[in-house]
């Protein structure tokens, strides 16, 4: 049996968007790519969709997880977009 469990399979889904945000590098290239919002939001659908069919189904550790990483990429992809503007202060 594998190691693999359900917790390191979404980081892995979630690392995937991260290299389509252009955050980590491209494990094949070992250079950043440039943003590619698609790719990142197929992920997060993934992700998404993978919460709604476990529902019911999963501890109280692996949901957080999962609803942690899709909190954080929805951001991201927000900030990627263009609709995430930071505000300064002096």
């Amino acid at each position: 049996m594998s190691g693999l469990t359900f917790t390191a399979f979404v980081v892995s889904l979630a690392s995937s968007a991260a290299i389509h945000f252009g955050d980590l590098p491209d494990p094949d290239g070992g250079a950043r790519r440039a943003p590619n919002l698609e790719g990142a939001s197929q992920m997060i659908e993934i992700l998404a969709l993978l919460e709604e069919k476990t529902r019911g189904n999963l501890t109280a550790a692996e949901r957080t997880v999962l609803e942690q990483v899709l909190t954080e990429l929805r951001l991201r992809f927000v900030q990627v977009a263009g609709g995430g503007k930071q505000i300064i202060e002096p």
